[in-house]
């Protein structure tokens, strides 16, 4: 059994780019305390690329559905990054975004190499 991990390409204008980053922050440890998660990034592109990359990392593919279909989850992706501000009381839009998942198994890890 190999660690999975999942990349979600989100499709962000580049005027949007701060306010994704503060809505992700806001949701910060949503996905913690999960049976199987091991880590989460949240990637910006350095370049002109509007795509960024949301990756998650999984003990196995079992661990990430069951995240996918817990309650938090569903609260948290509710309406398109607007959850975790909601949650602070304030009415937030969802930001027009596109997304695609992606998903890969570990091979080699050489971490600190």
């Amino acid at each position: 059994m190999s660690q999975v991990i999942k990349i979600n390409a989100i499709t962000v204008p580049g005027e949007l780019g701060d306010e994704v980053a503060r809505r992700f922050a806001a949701r910060a440890g949503a996905v913690d305390g999960m049976d199987g998660f091991e880590g989460f990034e949240l990637l910006r592109p350095t370049d002109d690329r509007e795509t960024w990359l949301v990756l998650t990392r999984w003990r196995d593919e079992e661990s990430f559905h069951a995240w996918t279909r817990s309650s938090r989850f569903r609260d948290g992706h509710r309406d398109a990054l607007a959850a975790g501000d909601r949650a602070a009381g304030d009415d937030v839009a969802p930001l027009p975004i596109s997304a695609e998942l992606w998903s890969f198994a570990v091979e080699v890890d050489r971490p600190g190499a």
